[in-house]
C-alpha cells in the first residue's frame, strides 16, 4: 500500500471518528446557536424587538435542515470545482506563474 493511500484512509477514519464520537458518547440535547442566542437576548432585554423577520420560514425543522444541507453541498461543489480547475491548470502548465518559451518570443 502506498503512503498516500494510507494517509487518505487515516484521514477518512479521523473524519468518521470526529462525527461519531460526539453522537455516541455525549449525552444531552443538541441545539443550535440561534436558539441559545435568542434565549440570552430575551433574558437580558425582555423588551427587545427584532429588526426584521425571515423572508422564508420553512414549515418544519426537517425542511430547514435539508435546506441547510443543500446549501453546504452547493458550497462544497463550488469549492471542489475551483480547486479541481486550479489543479488541472497547474498540472497542464497553464498556471499564472508558468511562462512557456514560445510565449516570450
Amino acid at each position: 500500500m502506498r503512503r498516500s493511500t494510507l494517509v487518505n484512509w487515516l484521514l477518512v477514519l479521523a473524519v468518521v471518528a470526529l462525527a461519531a464520537i460526539p453522537v455516541l458518547f455525549v449525552q444531552g440535547e443538541f441545539g443550535g446557536a440561534d436558539g441559545v442566542a435568542q434565549e440570552a437576548i430575551t433574558d437580558s432585554h425582555p423588551d427587545y424587538r427584532p429588526w426584521f423577520t425571515a423572508i422564508y420560514e420553512p414549515p418544519s425543522q426537517e425542511i430547514a435542515s435539508g435546506l441547510f444541507a443543500l446549501q453546504a453541498a452547493i458550497g462544497a461543489g463550488v469549492l471542489g470545482y475551483y480547486f479541481g480547475v486550479a489543479r488541472t491548470k497547474r498540472r497542464l502548465g497553464r498556471g499564472p506563474s508558468v511562462q512557456r518559451p514560445e510565449d516570450s518570443a
